[in-house]
């Protein structure tokens, strides 16, 4: 692994609907970042979770034509892969050392830095959620503000680490087979979508299996240990700066962990979106009732989406579905029931 800590783009021939691809080598390895958009724009940095990558973490999101013309709009996307999660990505050597969850959000670092990023804003599902919210600690003055799915704060727990230890074992041993993928879907999806013996699995669930097929069992190995190790940074919350929008799924196995976590923030500046029926990846399963929350918390920075779809029929954004007191920062959710989406107040809510 190199020891230099400076970083050099490789510019890929591989374009991804409209995104570009550099290798940026760190001090802690290469890392994979798609580029989408105008780089004259402020920054938005994506994370997966583990064994996902932008394509199946967060298309879903980002092909909504809303959710489109609110982030593209107003942002430059830098769409992060954990070591070896790229699309067409080799395996990583055995004999590299395992990084360690400090180590990726030092990437991090490096990757703002190469391509001269100030403070950006984050978005992370599950592992990257923690990854991107340990960053925010350690460099809080490079962070605008944090949304994050399914997010991690907490060791693994005893359950968590037995269910990791099945999932490695069957990496190390039977690679990227059909048991470890069931594992996988059940992390990220709901039974809903999941399908049964009655009734079929959904696209998104079939798309994701298929991408499965593409990673490297050793490099998705390297992410789990990482993870597995990975220590508790509850305390670390208090001192973020910056706004938490917090996402999760209803039957995700991590519901508990993200209230703890939302608990656990400067209630002034965090919210917590509960989405009905729905997995651990929001962003795919149902990204739609993400778009209201989003605008909203982005509103507190003066993003905006362009005017001209404000109007649009279709759109869950309209006006007319939004309650007006969405507009204080201090009251960011309510009960929407077009998207069947529950959001805890904070800080002042007295409906319990």
């Amino acid at each position: 692994m190199a020891e230099s800590s400076d970083s050099i783009s490789v510019d890929m021939e591989t374009i991804y609907l409209g995104g570009k691809e550099h290798i940026v080598r760190t001090g802690r390895g290469p890392v994979s970042v798609i580029v989408y958009g105008d780089q004259e724009k402020p920054a938005l940095v994506t994370y997966p979770d583990l064994a996902l990558n932008h394509m199946s973490c967060f298309q879903g999101l980002f092909f909504c034509p809303e959710a489109a013309s609110l982030l593209l709009h107003n942002f430059c996307i830098y769409h992060i892969s954990p070591p070896g999660h790229e699309l067409g990505a080799a395996a990583i050597c055995p004999d590299d050392t395992v990084p360690s969850v400090d180590d990726l959000a030092d990437q991090i670092i490096e990757v703002l830095n190469y391509f001269r990023l100030g403070a950006v804003m984050c978005m992370g599902v599950t592992a990257g959620a923690y990854i991107l919210t340990l960053f925010a600690i350690k460099y809080r003055e490079r962070v605008l503000g944090l949304i994050l799915v399914s997010p991690l704060c907490k060791a693994a727990s005893w359950t968590e680490w037995l269910y990791n230890k099945v999932m490695s074992n069957l990496l190390y041993f039977y690679g990227m087979c059909g048991l470890l993928k069931e594992c996988l879907l059940h992390r990220y999806f709901s039974k809903e979508v999941r399908g049964s013996a009655e009734v079929p699995e959904s696209d998104i669930v079939q798309a994701c299996r298929r991408l499965l097929d593409e990673r490297q069992s050793i490099n998705v190995l390297r992410f789990l240990q990482a993870m597995d190790s990975r220590p508790d940074i509850t305390d670390g919350l208090k001192r973020l700066k910056c706004r938490t929008l917090i996402f999760v799924g209803e039957n995700s196995p991590f519901h508990s962990e993200a209230v703890h976590m939302t608990s656990k923030l400067d209630r002034r500046y965090s919210a917590l979106v509960e989405v009905q029926a729905c997995g651990s990846v929001v962003t795919e399963e149902q990204p739609h009732a993400m778009l209201v929350p989003i605008e909203y918390f982005l509103m507190g920075y003066g993003f905006y989406r362009p005017c001209q779809l404000s109007g649009s029929p279709r759109s869950p954004l309209s006006p007319s579905c939004i309650s007006p007191e969405l507009l204080s920062p201090e009251s960011m959710g309510l009960k929407l029931k077009p998207i069947k989406t529950r959001v805890s107040l904070h800080p002042k809510s007295t409906d319990r």
